[in-house]
């Protein structure tokens, strides 16, 4: 524990910004500031513009880069097609199907379909019909780990067998073919976390959970594990599924780092880097592998910016080739033999476009350019333009113990910052990041739309900047660090000029909810309301609730969600640090909360308990506070039903432009208006006209 202690001081002491680094971040700041204001303005979009969603939820490319599958919706349903890459009309292979995730076997025979309750496999040439492989619910939890790397027709599987009264847990790792052959490659009372095998299939290498800590194993020939490397302390190791052509271990992880990356095991128990992110800033973020040896071709990293890097001279060539074709997007790349399948992604596109490229000659073609599905009926419609569209800028801040930070701001196109009001957006998690060229949500574009300046802060405790900054939050959750640095990048624009002091806001969900109550309880001069969504209103309570529940393995994975909490310095069992916690948390300071404010909840919620919402907006209720509260009955942590969306815009802008002054909502349609008088339970002043029968 003392070397880890001592790595995460030096990780730290590298964070604080070099002299002039703080006057370049403001330089580069201003000038895309300055692009954005020359801009021509935008039109105001409809409501409902920015509510349209994709018709294909899934693409995948079989590994002989021939044939495009994807999932396909209309009318409420989904539907299976198969595109040529060469060329020519798609065909329909499934007519009905609750999918949710394409992918193909290594000889491109067999298309796998994966829903939450099943695993399901297509013979691609329409021929030799179809079958279950595994079902993926019930007594035995089975999961899908990974396609085949070596067989090529099998997937890999993990089986969880709960403990019955006379026996233990145990764990099994399968290989599954589609011919219905099962074979158990592993059985163990210990947790099974990742695996390796070689170039002829035997399993060489198996990751399990040993106490707190991700434990590889090297496998020999008879089946008996050796340690070769141990995790703890959450360092990453994840093994790639199979080894390199030496049989030496391949994996991502940020042992001897601060940044994940990728890593090889040589032969002497030394870690040795493949590689880590050239501008120093990012964390790994998705690989492309080669369709014929499994091997990784292409790194891609996504902080502040979007990035790809072939990871040998030929790769490089086609991936600069690209980078060229689409300037400051954000590609993503699934190779095959014949063709590579592209998605690009942008702030200002509101859903992924799909391209084919031919690396023999290095032609692209847009595939896949399906109208949008309307915002309620499932009615074509139409993407928003390109060029109205407000860019998201990533920028740098240092906050007042010298960390440097990272966040992004999006403008309306053609304004002058200096006059608009400016909404800080707080993603959850905490253990999340706002992420570069994503329309995401919407709520942001939206905004901008309407006139608001919008700031989504990346403060310390966020992801996908490497483990110090992770590390860097030290559990302060409450009013504390983490909130002071989101409070400290809003005033940092607004004293490069970016806002209205006079006129901020803010929002968020699940932390960026608790955030949202935080700024109004602590921080009143600063935001003048907030919109918070499926807000905890006592961060300490919410993980005590969520440790004993099936949430916490969702959101540990491997280590037991105690521990894992308790070396993010949330010990849960820790007397003091939670009653620190609650002492700060907006339920215990409620008579601070003078701003009005908006919350949604869920009720059927998992993570953020309804009953603590309620508690807590009724407090504020019997205390007078200027409070609006929907809850949607049916609604889980996120709520994705196209009439609830359309509630939170409109409920969203009506708040901000009531306090913050930007453009009025247009008023609500019939059902909309329904939608909100019977979920509408407490309706504060700005909503009395709106307010239901709960009140």
């Amino acid at each position: 524990m003392r070397s880890f202690i001592r790595f995460l001081l030096a990780g730290l002491l590298l964070l604080p910004a070099a002299p002039g680094h703080a006057d370049a971040d403001a330089d580069a700041l201003h000038a895309a500031v300055a692009a954005e204001r020359a801009r021509p303005p935008a039109p105001r979009f409809p409501r409902a513009a920015f509510l349209v969603r994709t018709a294909t939820p899934a693409v995948s490319l079989s590994p002989d880069g021939r044939q495009v599958a994807y999932l396909h919706e209309r009318g409420g349903r989904r539907s299976l097609w198969m595109l040529p890459a060469d060329g020519g009309a798609a065909r329909q292979l499934l007519g009905e199907t609750e999918a949710q995730r394409l992918y193909w076997t290594r000889d491109s025979r067999w298309l796998l379909l994966e829903s939450p309750h099943q695993l399901f496999a297509v013979a691609a040439a329409g021929q030799g019909g179809s079958r279950l492989v595994a079902t993926l619910d019930g007594r035995v939890q089975g999961e899908l780990e990974a396609v085949d790397p070596v067989r090529p027709d099998a997937v890999i599987l993990r089986e969880h067998l709960r403990a019955a009264l006379d026996a233990p847990e145990r764990w099994r790792l399968l290989r599954m073919d589609m011919h219905g052959h099962r074979q158990v490659l592993r059985e163990d009372t210990r947790q099974l976390a990742g695996f390796a095998f070689d170039p002829q299939g035997r399993l060489a290498f198996l990751e399990r959970v040993e106490g707190g800590a991700l434990v590889v194993h090297r496998v020999d020939a008879a089946g008996r594990l050796h340690e070769v490397l141990r995790c703890a302390d959450l360092y990453r190791c994840d093994p790639l599924p199979r080894t390199d052509a030496q049989g030496r271990l391949l994996l991502r992880g940020d042992v001897g780092g601060n940044l994940y990356r990728l890593q090889r095991l040589e032969r002497d128990g030394t870690l040795s880097t493949l590689h880590v992110d050239p501008r120093g800033e990012a964390d790994l973020d998705e690989l492309a592998f080669d369709p014929l040896d499994a091997q990784p071709l292409v790194a891609s990293y996504r902080s502040t910016v979007a990035r790809n890097y072939g990871l040998t001279a030929d790769v490089q060539r086609h991936v600069a080739a690209l980078a060229a074709a689409f300037p400051r997007r954000n590609l993503g790349i699934q190779v095959g033999t014949e063709h590579w399948l592209v998605s690009e992604r942008a702030s200002t596109l509101q859903d992924t476009r799909w391209h084919l490229y031919d690396p023999r000659d290095g032609r692209l073609r847009t595939v896949l350019a399906e109208p949008p599905l309307g915002d309620r009926d499932a009615q074509p419609a139409r993407w928003l333009p390109e060029t109205a569209l407000a860019r998201k800028i990533p920028f740098a801040w240092r906050a007042s113990d010298g960390m440097r930070l990272h966040g992004f701001l999006w403008l309306p196109p053609g304004a002058d910052p200096v006059r608009l009001p400016l909404i800080a957006l707080i993603h959850g998690g905490p253990w999340d990041a706002a992420s570069p060229d994503q329309f995401g949500t919407g709520y942001s574009q939206f905004l901008a739309n309407r006139g608001y300046a919008v700031f989504e802060p990346n403060f310390r405790g966020s992801t996908h900047h490497g483990r110090a900054y992770v590390f860097a939050a030290h559990g302060d959750f409450g009013n504390g660090r983490v909130q002071q640095d989101i409070v400290e990048g809003v005033r940092y624009l607004l004293g490069q000029g970016i806002g209205d002091a006079r006129r901020v806001g803010i929002g968020g969900a699940s932390f960026g909810g608790y955030s949202t109550l935080l700024g109004l309880t602590w921080q009143p001069g600063l935001f003048k309301v907030g919109v918070a969504m499926v807000p905890p209103p006592d961060f300490a309570l919410d993980l005590r609730w969520v440790a004993r529940s099936p949430e916490a393995l969702n959101l540990s994975r491997y280590i037991p969600f105690e521990d894992w909490l308790r070396l993010l310095s949330l010990d849960i069992d820790d007397p003091r640090a939670m009653v620190r916690l609650h002492a700060q948390s907006p339920l215990a300071q409620a008579a601070r909360m003078d701003r009005p404010l908006l919350i949604f909840a869920g009720g059927v919620d998992r993570r953020v308990p309804l009953q603590g919402v309620l508690g807590y907006a009724a407090k504020l209720k019997l205390l007078g506070k200027d409070v609006s509260l929907l809850v949607d009955p049916q609604s889980d942590h996120y709520n994705d039903k196209p009439l609830a969306r359309e509630a939170y815009f409109y409920l969203l802008a009506l708040m901000l432009h009531r306090h913050l002054g930007g453009l009025a909502p247009a008023p609500p349609d019939a059902a909309l208006r329904d939608y909100l008088y019977r979920n509408l339970r407490i309706a504060g002043s700005d909503l009395r006209d709106l307010r239901g029968t709960g009140e």
